[in-house]
């Protein structure tokens, strides 16, 4: 291809000259300078020059290269006008931006070619010399031989330049056999690839095919069992409906013996229904004289009681067995007397509660914090106190009821607000629960006397129950505080 090519609109324009005409090669006319670079002139009237060779595409981009890195050197004055901004540029840009106008005056201006060549062939050391006598070493870059031969023009350089677009397309056509020979051996790999997996896909194809053959075999012996359990289940519908119209037949005459037999019980119902009425008549009777019986037997015992009291001088007291228990030091086990354990109920029915309060002289113990946290378990402690005391007031001001509650403490709480009245605050000693406390207070009322203990823990409310008590839950208590 030719050296020069267009170049961009921002460099000076020029019309490239090609490298025949008035310019010429060594064999023409060849300008000599102070540089060393020397060569034949002739004279214009000499033979015609001879056109510049097509060089190979590597060639001339090595030979704008050399030029653009040999620019900034040259005096200013001896740089084309036109080159004089190029040499300005950045180095990586200077071979690419200005390589059409170093092309054109390269072709178009021997004597700058000549300084170009001369400073060139100083860099190229041996190469260069080798050039300039016109041979070439046989381990040379051709492409550098061809450019240093384009620029220095000994004899034969047309040869070298040859020689190289020759090596240049020896090599490309080396790469693209190369390429080719690669590409056919990826193709021959993908391929062997394709084989191993279409060989694999077949072992498959035949391993589910084998599979389906064993499913289809196994689905038509399935489909034949299935025809004979049809047939044995026809059979026996059969057998079922013949059994079905002989039950039948035998239900029709078993419910005319029903209805016969029902007919002769009304008739006995309605005898016995006589016979009722005369014996509520005598029982109503007999009613009469066991009710004057009983009235005259309380009537005797309310009498012998007024007499046992008038005759043991008995004065009210103003304490009762829960606050001994209160004020007493700690217990000696086996001195409490125990209630019987018939009377102990385990039920957590909150109407149970008012059943068991209706009863007369009945004393109420709470397990305190049983019951608040459970209730109101997001208050403080005082409030929780404060909040379960003053239920417990509204309760004993309706009830008239004995009323107790029991917390855990070492000792009294200050800050207490008063009781209400009917309502006994105890708080457990120093190494004692409130557990131990109810346990001690059921244990000190008197056999007969209904105590009910609300707590929600497993353990008192067995304890208290082995001593006669009334157990009940905490949701008792706190429907009942509820609904006050």
């Amino acid at each position: 291809m030719p050296l020069t090519e267009p170049y961009d609109d921002h460099l000076p324009q020029e019309d490239p000259v090609a490298l025949d005409g008035a310019v010429g090669n060594p064999d023409d006319n060849v300008v000599n300078d102070t540089s060393g670079a020397s060569g034949p002139t002739t004279t214009g009237d000499g033979p015609a020059a001879e056109p510049e060779p097509t060089l190979p595409e590597p060639v001339r981009q090595r030979i704008v290269t050399l030029t653009a890195a040999v620019l900034p050197t040259l005096p200013t004055d001896e740089v084309p006008v036109p080159l004089r901004r190029v040499a300005k540029f950045a180095p990586n840009r200077r071979a690419r931006l200005g390589a059409p106008v170093i092309a054109a005056q390269l072709t178009a201006d021997p004597l700058f070619r000549q300084r170009v060549t001369a400073r060139v062939l100083a860099d190229a050391g041996d190469l260069g010399a080798a050039v300039v006598e016109g041979t070439a070493p046989a381990a040379a870059d051709p492409v550098e031989v061809a450019a240093l031969a384009y620029l220095a023009r000994p004899r034969g350089w047309r040869e070298l330049i040859d020689a190289s677009g020759a090596a240049v397309r020896a090599e490309a056509d080396s790469a693209v056999v190369a390429e080719l020979v690669r590409e056919a051996e990826q193709r021959a790999t993908r391929a062997e690839h394709d084989r191993a997996v279409a060989r694999v896909e077949a072992e498959k194809l035949r391993d589910e095919l084998a599979r389906v053959r064993e499913e289809l075999g196994q689905l038509r012996e399935e489909s034949r069992q299935v025809a004979r359990t049809l047939r044995e289940t026809q059979a026996r519908e059969r057998k079922a409906t013949e059994l079905l119209a002989t039950e039948r037949g035998r239900a029709a005459r078993a419910s005319a013996d029903v209805d016969a037999e029902l007919r002769r019980a009304r008739a006995r119902l309605a005898e016995a229904e006589a016979a009722a009425g005369v014996a509520r008549a005598s029982a109503k009777e007999a009613r009469s004289v066991d009710d004057a019986r009983l009235w005259l037997l309380l009537e005797t015992i309310g009498q012998a009681a007024v007499g046992l009291r008038r005759e043991l001088a008995l004065d009210p007291v103003d304490k009762l067995p829960a606050d001994f228990v209160a004020d007493a030091f700690a217990e000696q086990p086996g001195t409490a007397p125990a209630g019987p354990a018939a009377r102990a109920r385990d039920t957590d029915d909150p109407a149970r509660l008012d059943q068991l309060l209706a009863l007369p002289r009945a004393h109420l113990v709470v397990d305190g914090y049983n019951v608040t946290k459970r209730g109101f378990g997001e208050m403080s402690l005082e409030q929780q106190r404060k909040r379960l005391i003053t239920g417990l007031g509204g309760i004993a001001a309706q009830t008239g009821d004995e009323v107790t509650v029991v917390f855990d403490g070492a000792e009294r709480m200050h800050g207490l607000p008063p009781a209400p009245r009917g309502v006994r605050v105890l708080f457990s000693r120093k190494g004692e629960t409130a557990d131990e406390l109810i346990r001690r207070l059921v244990r000190a009322e008197p056999a007969g006397r209904p105590v009910v203990v609300v707590s929600s823990d497993r353990e008192v409310a067995d304890g208290v129950r082995r001593h006669g008590a009334y157990p009940l839950g905490a949701d008792s208590l706190l429907r009942r505080l509820a609904r006050s």
